[in-house]
């Protein structure tokens, strides 16, 4: 049993590396996927196009989907048309950009997996250059090649070309190995910069190391323990008004958050030094709230209420 725990607490504590592992099999098997089954290369004035479409349109939808399924993303933007002030908060205009750097640096990481593992593949690649046009590219790749290569390039990647099966084959390579290039110079310059980045987050950061550690690890138990609070009290809240419904009685007074304190508990988090909260939560229930005890909805049905009454008198 211990053993067993040992081995919950190691997956736990690893679920960032297991998380990323998980996403790279995806990518590289829904690269296969489509290299295999949707894959077609026209052999033809499409091939460019063709390529790129399929080199770039899943990574460009794998981006959507990861501002899509970041909670940051929209507690980022809930309400900002209403309240500009809400991802512009006085003393902290910098904090926005901040954030939305972050959600998009965490929106690339599946992109930049999909590119780097079809441009090691090399088939979308290939298939795209061997359709270009360019004087320049043609010159390039047909370079010590055959003559036919300069008209005929497009139909390298079905095999159709007059030139020889060996000439053919190695112009697939060479296409392939320019691919796997490109590919490895990506990988190498992604990890480069996200070195640079995660090396210079740490070296602005006003906690210190430990303090991080447990910033980290507060913020996630309290995500998780929100989550579930939340789920408690949905639950008892609609137990109330079903009972209250169905045995037609006055409901119960039930505790609940103000407007304003679900306001204040949304709004982005800074840390400061001298006051030192873990998190937007945090901050409110340490610092509390100044509350009016009217806020502008209550004013204004009191208001209707009375303009009625005064109606129906005369």
């Amino acid at each position: 049993m211990d053993a067993f725990q040992g081995f919950l607490k190691f997956i736990l504590n690893q679920k960032t590396v297991i998380g990323y592992s998980f996403m790279a099999l995806l990518t590289v098997g829904g690269e296969r996927l489509f290299s295999l089954v949707a894959f077609k290369c026209p052999c033809g004035a499409e091939n460019v196009i063709y390529g790129l479409a399929f080199l770039f349109a899943p990574a460009w939808v794998l981006m959507i989907l990861g501002f899509f399924l970041n909670n940051r993303s929209w507690r980022l933007f809930t309400g900002c048309c209403v309240n500009p002030r809400k991802i512009f908060p006085r003393g902290h205009n910098c904090r926005f950009f901040s954030v939305l750097g972050q959600i998009i640096l965490s929106s690339l990481v599946a992109p930049m997996m999909w590119l780097c593992v079809a441009l090691l593949n090399g088939t979308f690649y290939e298939c795209a250059m061997s359709g270009t046009q360019s004087p320049r590219l043609l010159d390039l790749i047909c370079k010590g090649k055959p003559e036919e290569c300069w008209k005929e390039l497009y139909k390298v990647s079905c095999g159709k070309t007059s030139m020889t099966p060996t000439d053919n084959e190695e112009l697939k390579l060479s296409l392939q190995a320019q691919s796997q290039i490109l590919g490895w110079f990506l990988i190498c310059s992604a990890s480069f910069f996200s070195l640079l980045t995660t090396c210079y987050a740490r070296c602005r950061s006003k906690v210190s190391y430990l303090q991080l550690s447990f910033w980290k690890t507060y913020a996630q138990k309290e995500k998780e323990q929100l989550e579930n609070t939340f789920v408690d009290y949905a639950k008892k809240l609609s137990d109330r008004n079903l009972k209250c419904f169905l045995e037609n009685k006055r409901p119960d007074v039930f505790p609940m958050p103000t407007f304003e304190a679900w306001e204040a508990a949304s709004e982005l988090h800074s840390f400061h030094q001298n006051r030192q909260h873990y998190s937007t939560l945090h901050r409110v229930v340490e610092d509390g709230l100044d509350l009016r005890p009217e806020d502008e909805t209550t004013m204004m049905l009191v208001e209707t209420a009375q303009n009625v009454q005064l109606a129906h008198h005369h």
